[in-house]
């Protein structure tokens, strides 16, 4: 009984989380050393910053 409490607890929170993703989102990137830190990690990943820093710039690049 107490297994199952903690699981419907649990998915019930995965849920909300879900359901209130993009609002969790803004609210956590409203928070400038927050947006400043996923930047700085998002930019440090090759793929990331391969695909946004062209169509920032206008850049043309020939991948698909």
């Amino acid at each position: 009984m107490r297994i199952t409490t903690i699981v419907l607890a649990i998915l019930g929170i995965i849920g909300i989380v879900y359901k209130w993703r993009y609002r969790i989102m803004n609210t956590l990137l409203a928070i400038s050393f927050l947006r400043r830190l996923a930047v700085t990690l998002s930019m440090n990943m090759p793929t990331i910053r391969s695909k946004i820093l062209p169509s920032l710039f206008g850049k043309q690049t020939n991948e698909m």
